[in-house]
């Protein structure tokens, strides 16, 4: 078995540990009221529904 020569830097292990660990972006799912993805546990964008219930007014005009 091959033994390694030297000391591998922090930056060649970070860099090998950032290759393998490589990130999805946000799990989504589709919102059950508009039909469009949202990311999962929370309060949907579009509609503003979360559980089904309307958590978000988005019929008014957000205040300055």
């Amino acid at each position: 078995m091959g033994v390694p020569k030297g000391k591998t830097s922090k930056a060649n292990r970070r860099m090998n540990r950032a290759a393998r660990c490589v990130i999805d972006g946000p799990a989504l799912t589709i919102c059950p009221q508009c039909k469009l993805p949202k990311r999962a546990h929370s309060v949907c964008v579009s509609c503003g529904y979360y559980k089904g219930r309307p958590v978000v007014n988005k019929d008014e005009k957000p205040a300055k």
